[in-house]
């Protein structure tokens, strides 16, 4: 992909995430329930890696990934941000990293649309969620090729952010960006970009992490859709390493 590319599937993504994110952001209803259908979700990938939460090695990308990218946390701030500083971007850094935070915001729409269908699938039954509602929920609104996109864009993502840290200027670029950042009122997405790359970089080479995260949600992906729930209340407590 080209650098102009990159700079427009960027853009691109940004207007489908912001696009998801306002179908219901005037429900005070379904902000609600979404709220307590995400704490449900981090709970549930908590105790589906809590052994890489757990490692030396691989707990600071487990809390990146659970946290800031499959997780409860709402980073529109971030697509804001986004936005008003891919100018800057698209001038300081290469399309392979633009590409990266491309997948991230991608990442961000199709989790924000297939969350919203799940909540509409679950109804009231939100305030009460458990691992047999949400199956239910999961199988009813299908999406096989979205759940599977999303679980390439994790991956993906994995293994691009474990790229950049191959390449030392990548982290000098990011230093570069702070004090403007900041003082544009960019904080938030500069910490954000900085946390994935410290992330990735302490594990010294991240492939064995994505490996395991992309495999173990495929596995209970392609469980929940054979109707074979016991995959999400594993609770992986031994140690990964």
């Amino acid at each position: 992909m080209t650098h102009e590319e990159a700079v427009a599937r960027l853009v691109g993504e940004l207007d489908r995430a912001e696009n998801a994110r306002a179908a219901g952001s005037a429900d005070p209803a379904f902000l609600a329930r979404r709220t307590a259908f995400r704490a449900w979700q981090a709970g549930r990938l908590a105790r589906t890696h809590a052994d890489l939460l757990a490692s030396p090695r691989f707990g600071a990308a487990a809390e990146f990934f659970l946290s800031d990218l499959y997780g409860p946390q709402d980073i529109s701030v971030h697509t804001q941000e986004v936005r008003r500083i891919v100018p800057v971007m698209s001038r300081t850094l290469p399309a392979a990293a633009l590409e990266t935070v491309a997948d991230a915001i991608e990442l961000d729409a199709l989790s924000e649309e297939l969350d919203a269908a799940m909540i509409a699938a679950l109804a009231e039954k939100g305030e009460a969620l458990d691992a047999s509602a949400y199956a239910g929920a999961y199988r009813a609104i299908g999406h096989r090729a979205e759940r599977a996109r999303q679980i390439d864009l994790i991956e993906h993502l994995g293994r691009s952010l474990d790229g950049l840290t191959r390449h030392p200027f990548i982290g000098a670029a990011l230093k570069m960006m702070r004090k403007p950042a900041e003082l544009a009122g960019l904080g938030a997405l500069q910490s954000f970009l900085e946390r994935g790359y410290a992330a990735f970089r302490v594990m010294r080479g991240g492939a064995d992490f994505v490996d395991i995260v992309a495999g173990r949600e495929r596995a209970i992906s392609e469980a929940l859709f054979a109707g074979q729930d016991e995959l999400l209340n594993v609770d992986r407590n031994d140690s990964a390493e």
